[in-house]
């Protein structure tokens, strides 16, 4: 496949997964559904296998942006307490849709999520409105992004950030306190992938389930690198510029993936 494309993608989710706490997972999975698709693989496994294998680069590179925020003291251990054991039963059961779900209404479920994400990423963080929910309220919410998150292939930070800055949480704090939470929500995500693809004919050479270990390698290589500088980014850059110059790209790769369903 085409690696300097790979690795480029790694950079950029790698660099994104720090400054913002998305996971990259929005990057990766267009742009290696687009790579499966031209090396031969059907649209419909294609998004599976894109979808997989992100949550595994994630779940490697979640690591490297916590150990970066982590420094800085910006991760709340407590919400990540709470929050990443809802995350992870989350993640099991959406990995699990996703697997029984037609591949063609996950694709298109994708383009759908992009756009939302590139209009939501567009504009400014919205300032708090309520306080955070209790025990209860967090895990069940974070149960759900982390059911929405595996069937998407994100690492969660998408849709994390956003509330917990609309509870009043500082947004450096929740994106550090998001990209921790990813973490967990990213692994339990993959093993689900792994196992639902173990029977599926037709994927890529060098797969295990829905999980292609070149395209992981490559992706992961560049993201590691990148992770910590975004991280220290996210602590001095303002982020309104970059926000709505990523906002763009995501219309752009939206579109893109669209043209693939005409």
């Amino acid at each position: 496949m085409d690696l300097p494309t790979l690795l480029l993608t790694g950079a950029v989710a790698g660099t994104l997964a720090g400054l913002l706490g998305i996971g990259g997972g929005v990057i990766i999975v267009p742009i290696v559904t687009l790579l499966f698709e031209q090396y031969g693989v059907v649209p419909a496994l294609a998004i599976k296998m894109a979808l997989g294998t992100s949550l595994a680069t994630i779940s490697v590179t979640a690591l490297s942006s916590i150990y970066a925020h982590h420094r800085k003291a910006a991760v709340d251990w407590g919400l990540f307490r709470v929050m990443g054991s809802g995350a992870l039963l989350g993640s099991l059961l959406g990995a699990g849709l996703a697997d029984w779900l037609p591949g063609a209404l996950l694709y298109l479920v994708f383009v759908v999520f992009l756009t939302v994400v590139a209009l939501q990423m567009a504009m400014q963080r919205v300032s708090a409105q309520r306080d955070l929910p209790g025990p209860v309220g967090l895990a069940v919410t974070s149960t759900a992004v982390g059911a929405v998150s595996a069937l998407l292939g994100i690492g969660g930070g998408t849709m994390h950030v956003p509330f917990l800055s609309y509870c009043g949480v500082p947004v450096k704090r929740a994106i550090a306190t998001a990209a921790a939470v990813g973490l967990p929500l990213a692994v339990s995500g993959t093993i689900g992938y792994v196992i639902g693809g173990l029977d599926e004919v037709g994927l890529a050479d060098g797969s295990i389930g829905y999980v292609n270990l070149p395209v992981f390698a490559s992706v992961v290589l560049a993201s590691l690198v990148c992770a910590p500088l975004g991280a220290r980014l996210a602590h001095w850059l303002p982020d309104l510029l970059l926000r709505r110059l990523f906002a763009l790209f995501l219309l752009l790769l939206a579109m893109r993936m669209a043209y693939g369903l005409l």
